[in-house]
């Protein structure tokens, strides 16, 4: 779950005007901010009743995702609301992420990016991969490297980038298989999502589908949207990363006009509502941008604030109330931002906390603290994981 990026989201909406009231898992960071009014408790093992409960109790505007498990259940939810009695919760999953038609387009990666080169935008070639066959006829017309991608996955976790037939079919076999009940357990159990225990016990395989591969510099971009329309938008150029395949952890904020130009045309053409996120690769060659995947739901860069125009939060609270957006302002006159905590965690010598603007939230000290002690467990983790 993208814990971290959804607490600084819920500081940042507080600051636009935001009444925030939060569902999530009882050891979420979210609750060590001070400015969640009430939270309401997220069990994995029924988890669209804990969401619709919560809506119930709150009568909310707006809801936020803050990672692709609570899309998913958006989507659910608004498919299980039926009739007269769920046109109130169908109405409010519409205005907060957008038409519901496009639901299963933008959970198929295949489908989206047909969809993006129909809308114009400059997108890698890319193909269903049902089997080993299409993975080598795939391979054979376009060489390699390329990008195997796995459905519902998020931060490079189903991502692979092959260079070899052998390294293909390996990373096909691993993305495709159904996942292994011990893992599925240990996710709904550790991190509340439960979306891995029917396909392990059905046997189910993920969806794949494969991506020329762009050699160049990643981008992302972050936008606030309003029927079809976007209200405020950052762009990014990624400078650092935790690793190969993970998550950014140092950015600059750019102005490329083509990135701009291709979140426009998708947030139109998917009637997009709420926050959005878009990923980019920019071409070595001559800096051309590749629209390669969208994030429905906030980003790890949402919540920041960098002015009219630029400020999520305030734009989508001007466009909920019909008003002139009033945003906070600029966090930093510095274009490079080393996200807290992850390029501390990566590196604590990094040239970045020192040369860009480290973006730790100091007016909120028990999250700070919390996310301080957090280095000493998460190597556990790892040196776990590295004795299995």
């Amino acid at each position: 779950m993208r814990w971290l990026p959804t607490a600084r989201l819920a500081i940042a909406l507080a600051r636009a005007g935001f009444s925030v009231e939060a569902v999530c898992p009882s050891e979420h960071p979210i609750q060590k901010t001070t400015v969640v009014r009430r939270t309401f408790p997220y069990r994995g093992l029924r988890a669209i009743n804990s969401v619709s409960a919560a809506i119930a109790a709150t009568h909310p505007d707006l809801l936020v995702c803050g990672d692709d498990l609570s899309v998913k259940h958006l989507h659910s939810l608004y498919k299980l609301s039926l009739g007269a009695s769920g046109a109130a919760i169908r109405g409010l999953i519409e205005r907060s992420v957008g038409a519901p038609r496009h639901f299963d387009l933008i959970e198929d990666r295949a489908s989206f990016m047909r969809v993006c080169e129909e809308a114009g935008v400059r997108v890698p070639r890319s193909a269903v991969i049902n089997d080993p066959k299409d993975l080598d006829q795939w391979a054979a017309k376009y060489g390699f490297p390329l990008v195997l991608k796995a459905n519902g996955t998020s931060g490079g976790e189903g991502v692979r980038i092959v260079r070899s037939a052998d390294q293909a079919r390996q990373a096909l076999q691993r993305l495709q298989a159904a996942p292994f009940i011990a893992r599925a357990v240990k996710r709904a159990v550790f991190d509340h999502n439960t979306t891995l225990l029917w396909p392990s016990i059905l046997g189910r395989k993920t969806g794949i589908s494969a991506q020329s591969f762009i050699p160049g510099t990643e981008a992302t971009s972050a936008v606030a949207c309003w029927k079809g329309e976007v209200v405020a938008g950052l762009h990014f150029q990624v400078l650092q990363k935790s690793d190969p395949e993970g998550p950014s952890t140092v950015l600059r904020r750019i102005a490329h006009p083509e990135m701009v130009s291709a979140v426009d045309k998708m947030v139109r053409r998917l009637e997009l509502s709420g926050l959005h996120g878009f990923d980019f690769m920019l071409s070595h060659e001559h800096h051309d941008a590749y629209l390669i995947e969208i994030n429905p739901r906030v980003t790890q860069v949402g919540h920041l604030s960098f002015g009219p125009g630029h400020d999520l939060p305030a734009g989508l609270l001007a466009a909920l109330n019909g008003v002139a957006a009033s945003p906070s302002p600029p966090v930093t006159e510095n274009d490079v931002v080393a996200l807290f905590p992850k390029e501390w965690l990566r590196d604590p010598t990094s040239p970045y906390l020192h040369s860009g603007y480290h973006d730790v939230p100091w007016d909120q000290a028990e999250l700070v603290r919390d996310y301080l002690r957090k280095p000493a467990r998460q190597g556990s983790r790892k040196r776990r994981a590295t004795r299995r």
